[in-house]
């Protein structure tokens, strides 16, 4: 399969009628895209993607008439859409019925949000039905921000890459539901802070333990490069790497490393997170062996950061 890349919107719905896969940009990061209703066309993301079935999708909807096809609303969930809608923050909802098995792996919930960028909004504007998506990388890699990266990892397997420029918050969308006692459960921090939304809905909780993921994005280890990711205290971590090529991820520091990349000289968190994704890919194909990274301050957006790269650490 030959894959181009451009910006025809028309082009990319028309391929999504058809039930092909096509890679959008969101403002989070890129997504891998099919109707949402077309068993076959979302069965083609998870072979493309190659994920695994038990980790359900994101729905992208255009408005409230598709997102009251997928989902039932509750009145605790209206301040959050009217907030922060469109934008970063999925809420997980009562499914409804037409959303097939295979979006939601079989829960009775489904995950749903309303993207922001508008060439994604126009091209939802072009379809009939909302959008699954989820990240638009092989499984448990990290995530693209940019048409190239779609391009490098999934060039050959889809038809199409609709190019929408770097995506402007980086890191991917908050994920947050509610659990049996009715609270507000955070299960992924992401491109919204938790301060915002505990000052919009009051206090937040960590999602109990689960035998399989309640939400997407949940898996232990994920986001990660194919070199070793080590997460903590950086000086400890050069001494304990001398004489290898070390990649460092620095907040607003300087170190004396093989190389070092920081994320924001400024000590702007949402300007870190925007370029964690595009510096991880770039030192996982440098030279360096090893990649160590600096835990960032838990807030705002660094919670965010620090979730991925702790997950992009997993098991190493």
């Amino acid at each position: 399969m030959t894959t181009t890349t451009g910006t025809d919107v028309a082009h990319a719905a028309l391929l999504l009628k058809q039930g092909a896969v096509v890679a959008i940009p969101t403002e989070t990061v890129y997504g891998l895209a099919a109707d949402a209703f077309n068993e076959e066309a979302v069965l083609t993301i998870f072979s493309v993607k190659q994920r695994p079935a038990f980790d359900p999708l994101i729905v992208h909807v255009r408005d409230r008439e598709q997102l009251h096809r997928v989902a039932e609303v509750p009145a605790e969930a209206e301040a959050l859409i009217a907030r922060f809608w469109p934008g970063p923050l999925t809420l997980v909802l009562p499914r409804r019925p037409a959303v097939p098995d295979l979006v939601t792996s079989g829960l009775d919930t489904v995950a749903v949000r309303m993207p922001a960028h508008p060439m994604t909004r126009a091209l939802l504007d072009e379809l009939d039905t909302p959008l699954a998506a989820p990240s638009a990388n092989p499984f448990g890699y990290v995530s693209p921000t940019t048409a190239q990266h779609v391009m490098d990892q999934l060039g050959g397997r889809i038809p199409y890459i609709l190019d929408g420029g770097a995506c402007t918050v980086g890191v991917e969308s908050t994920i947050l539901g509610r659990d049996a006692k009715g609270r507000w459960v955070l299960y992924r921090p992401g491109g919204i802070a938790l301060e915002s939304i505990e000052a919009l809905v009051g206090e937040v909780h960590a999602p109990a333990q689960a035998a399989k993921p309640l939400a997407p994005g949940m898996l232990e280890s994920h986001y990660a490069p194919r070199k070793p990711v080590h997460v903590g205290d950086v000086p400890a971590l050069l001494r304990r790497f001398a004489g290898r090529a070390v990649g460092v991820i620095s907040f607003r520091s300087e170190h004396h490393a093989h190389r070092c990349e920081v994320l924001s000289p400024e000590g702007d968190l949402s300007a870190a997170a925007r370029h964690l994704f595009a510096v991880l890919r770039e030192l996982d194909t440098s030279d360096c062996q090893v990649i160590v990274a600096e835990r960032f301050p838990e807030e705002g957006l660094g919670r965010a950061i620090n979730d991925r790269l702790r997950r992009a650490a997993a098991g190493r």
